[in-house]
């Protein structure tokens, strides 16, 4: 009897041990880093429709704008190449989310609370903050939300970022049209398909300066403040640290600056 209930014994033993061996073995993860530099390029994820940010030229399908030199100099870091993964603000969570889709995304993302929670994101390069986009000659039409608030107010927003997101929010007496195509957004309120765009302190600029039917009148007074990181999925933490230590690094050297300059973007509040 005792020796049958040995064997038991160091049969379960023998299970738990091999239990224990399989699951260190599938939660396992190596180094993020290590697998780019094996890969020998760094998968970027961007909407590519976010100018001067991310933006993918139709004609050449190349990605140039502030984010995506900085994602370059976060590969050359690495002393890899970059390459772009195309995803979507509807699609941006569940993409980040999925193993091997690609390591980070980049471009005008927000850095929010809601998004930590699931997700990590880097420290600030950017300064952002919700403004609009109108026509030139209806510029002192709008100062405040109450002025958007309205129903005979046509505000246009993309679909499934924080934009539609703050419109729904804060805009709900508006007539809010959501359009598929965020770069194309501009050219409807110009055109006057709308009245406004919900946008960005760091997108306004580059359309107003490349078409002198549009005016951002709230530039200088953003509805709110906040921050331009990269995003990436959990478990990547030295990867965070590089792209941390990058941006820290760009900032003291002054080529964060260059880049806000070269973009005719903000440098701080």
């Amino acid at each position: 009897m005792r020796r049958i209930c040995r064997t038991i014994v160091y049969a379960l033993v023998f299970c738990c041990v091999a239990l224990s061996c399989g699951t260190q073995k599938r939660v396992s993860l190596t180094p993020a880093i290590d697998k780019i530099q094996q890969r020998g390029s760094l998968l970027v994820g961007t909407t590519g429709d976010y100018r001067p940010l991310s933006y993918k030229d139709p004609q050449s399908g190349g990605y140039w704008g502030f984010g995506i030199d900085i994602a370059g100099e976060i590969a050359e870091g690495l002393g890899v190449s970059v390459s772009y993964v195309p995803t979507s603000w509807p699609t941006l969570s569940a993409d980040v989310q999925t193993p091997e889709l690609f390591d980070f995304a980049i471009g005008g993302i927000t850095i929010t609370d809601a998004r930590l929670e699931t997700m990590d994101m880097s420290e600030g390069y950017l300064c952002n903050g919700k403004t609009i986009l109108c026509r030139k000659d209806d510029a002192s039409k709008y100062k405040t939300l109450e002025d958007l608030n309205k129903p005979q107010v046509r505000v246009m927003v993309n679909p499934g970022g924080l934009n539609e997101k703050f419109a729904r929010a804060n805009l709900p007496d508006c007539q809010l049209i959501v359009y598929e195509k965020n770069e194309e957004i501009p050219v409807k309120v110009a055109e006057g398909e709308a009245d406004v765009m919900i946008t960005e302190i760091t997108e306004a600029p580059w359309y107003v300066q490349n078409d002198t039917r549009l005016a951002a009148p709230l530039l200088d007074k953003p509805f709110t403040r906040g921050q331009i990181g990269v995003l990436m999925r959990k478990g990547q933490d030295d990867l965070l640290k590089e792209v941390n230590s990058k941006i820290r690094e760009m900032k003291s050297s002054g080529r964060l600056k260059e880049l806000h300059d070269k973009y005719g973007l903000v440098y701080g509040y």
